[in-house]
């Protein structure tokens, strides 16, 4: 077992299992398919992230470095919220950008959907998590990895 300290962007908790991407995160490729055509489990669809490639991502404990992509990821962001196909946190080792950081603020805002976002948890983090292992968010921004 073993803690992080990040920044809280969307205060919460939540323990959930982790999916981690060691690369950036396409917001919109990721989750189009789930959003376009209704898939239930909220398939990554991002051919070009291996790591995550057609892994469920709903409920799952998202840990990224950052989001990479357009434009769009923050809407993509609150929309999969409205939608209730959001991941059960996002985790970023790095800071998060503002576009991201508006849409999951906007889903937590307006949405009854769920979704702890801390950022700034460092090389470390990213290094050490795995996929399978089980993240607990507490609201100040700690997370514990076991």
């Amino acid at each position: 077992m073993k803690q992080f300290k990040g920044r809280v962007v969307v205060p919460g908790t939540c323990t959930a299992e982790a999916l981690v991407s060691r690369g950036g995160f396409n917001t919109l490729a990721s989750y189009q398919m789930a959003i376009m055509f209704g898939d239930k489990q909220v398939k990554c669809g991002d051919q070009n992230n291996p790591d995550i490639y057609k892994k469920p991502m709903l409920g799952k404990a998202l840990c990224l470095p950052m989001t990479i992509g357009s434009t769009t990821g923050g809407m993509v962001l609150y929309t999969v919220c409205s939608l209730g196909k959001q991941p059960a946190c996002m985790l970023f080792s790095l800071p998060i950008d503002s576009l991201a950081a508006s849409g999951a603020i906007l889903g937590d805002v307006w949405t009854e959907a769920k979704m702890p976002v801390v950022d700034s948890l460092g090389d470390d983090f990213l290094n050490y998590v795995q996929t399978g292992m089980t993240v607990t968010v507490s609201e100040d921004g700690l997370v514990t990895v076991e």
